[in-house]
């Protein structure tokens, strides 16, 4: 017969308590070693297994040290959340209040900035060490809704026994990232967190709408900052009779003369004014603006690159280098472009939308999607991929550095494609990483 799979924190009709009870006899089953009732969400499951390979202790929870208090106050005052900081409190604290939670606003490391909620419910946080200045990433206090979602880079419920440490199963915490508008990066998360008996779904329905109207908010003020560059730039931009495109400090354009403006360009960290070659525009002379950078393209045919490094090492901050005749350049990956350039690498003969589908959704039909995520990222990676069928360039150099664990290949990911290469990897049957020669 088989097993109930638990698709969502608490499935619709069940009784939260009696939910709970399973999941906790769940929890027994799995470090007993013997046969569970029920099969956890694969974005539990594979949290417990990261878990157990980082020798996690389920029975002792071990936040990081507290932060003093000048330190505290010196992130959160370099926190982009803090000016949000009114928003979501007028959004969560009536809930929090209502329901008997406690609101809780995190950084990108997970450590808690700001903590607010009726005082029984900070009490009850009090006792699991979820104060302010603490840190709750999943390698010091294991699965858990603020470091789980961060780590899995979407929303997230974690209901009772879920939680990998025993001490946490009687609560139920939902959370969901913030990003940062200009590159996707997650800023931090917003957390609700209550009594396991109190559990809603709607709650993190109502966590997630908060956090896409914080991410709103940003997105406006990014669209204001390109404004007053634009501002800026004009009386310069009147005067060259040459291509030239103004961008901020993340590669947006703002403006552009004699040319089509790419709607983004890629720029390498640490880049100075010069000469430099960037993805999509060739050799270009640099000169630095307040708050972004004036682009001029040089003129002739576009060197092509010829090689690429594809570094997963470190989940929290994959990174593609690419090499040719100009020089090398380095940018920080979404994780979907990561995802795609991994498939692409175990498949270098190419291979169609469909099959891209199936290996990112398990869904062959799905090919609007993976052509509008395929045509962005070759738009942004000019001469790296190409299409029909998608592979890299021929005369390619790919390196694909891969995690010394396989339940580290990109942790965020829940693509068939990938989760595929993770469990081969772990049984021995298929490197994660290496090189493909042109």
């Amino acid at each position: 017969m088989a097993q109930p799979y638990l698709d969502t924190a608490v499935p619709a009709g069940v009784d939260p308590a009696e939910y709970a009870r399973l999941l906790r006899r769940v929890h027994e089953a799995v470090f007993s070693g013997d046969r569970p009732p029920a099969r956890l969400r694969p974005v539990i499951a594979d949290s417990w297994e990261r878990m157990r390979r980082c020798r996690i202790d389920p029975d002792v929870i071990r936040p990081a040290q507290v932060l003093p208090r000048d330190e505290l106050q010196r992130h959160r005052a370099a926190s982009p959340l803090a000016d949000l900081l009114p928003l979501l409190r007028e959004a969560l604290m009536p809930v929090a209040e209502d329901a008997s939670y406690v609101m809780i606003v995190a950084d990108d490391k997970s450590r808690v900035l700001w903590r607010d909620g009726p005082v029984r419910m900070r009490h009850m946080a009090d006792t699991m060490g979820m104060v302010e200045g603490s840190q709750w990433s999943e390698e010091t206090v294991g699965t858990n809704a603020v470091g789980t979602s961060l780590a899995v880079d979407r929303p997230l419920q974690v209901h009772s026994a879920e939680h990998y440490a025993r001490g946490l199963h009687q609560v139920t915490c939902s959370s969901a990232p913030v990003h940062d508008p200009r590159n996707g990066r997650p800023l931090g998360a917003v957390n609700v967190t209550g009594p396991a008996r109190t559990v809603h779904p709607a709650t993190l329905a109502l966590v997630s709408a908060v956090a896409q109207h914080a991410e709103s908010q940003l997105r406006g003020r990014h669209h204001a900052h390109l404004e007053r560059l634009r501002a800026v730039a004009a009386p310069m931009l009147s005067g060259i009779g040459e291509n030239a495109l103004v961008v901020d400090a993340e590669g947006w354009t703002a403006t552009a003369v004699h040319m089509d403006p790419p709607r983004r360009v890629l720029l390498p960290r640490g880049l100075q004014g010069g000469g430099t070659w960037l993805s999509g525009l060739g050799e270009c002379r640099v000169e630095p603006l307040p708050g972004g950078w004036l682009l001029r393209p040089g003129p002739g045919e576009k060197p092509r690159p010829s090689e690429v490094v594809l570094d997963l090492a470190d989940a929290a901050a994959p990174q593609v280098t690419v090499a040719g005749p100009s020089g090398t350049w380095t940018h920080r990956l979404t994780l979907r472009h990561c995802e795609l350039l991994f498939l692409l690498s175990r498949r270098r003969e190419g291979c169609s939308a469909a099959e891209l589908a199936g290996d990112l959704f398990g869904d062959t039909e799905r090919l609007v999607t993976v052509r509008a995520e395929m045509s962005r990222l070759r738009r942004r990676l000019g001469g790296v991929v190409e299409s029909r069928p998608y592979r890299f360039n021929e005369g390619l150099r790919v390196e694909v550095r891969a995690p010394d664990r396989a339940a580290e290949l990109l942790p965020a990911s829940s693509a068939p494609g990938i989760r595929r290469a993770r469990s081969e990897a772990a049984r021995g049957l298929a490197p994660t990483g290496g090189t493909l020669p042109g």
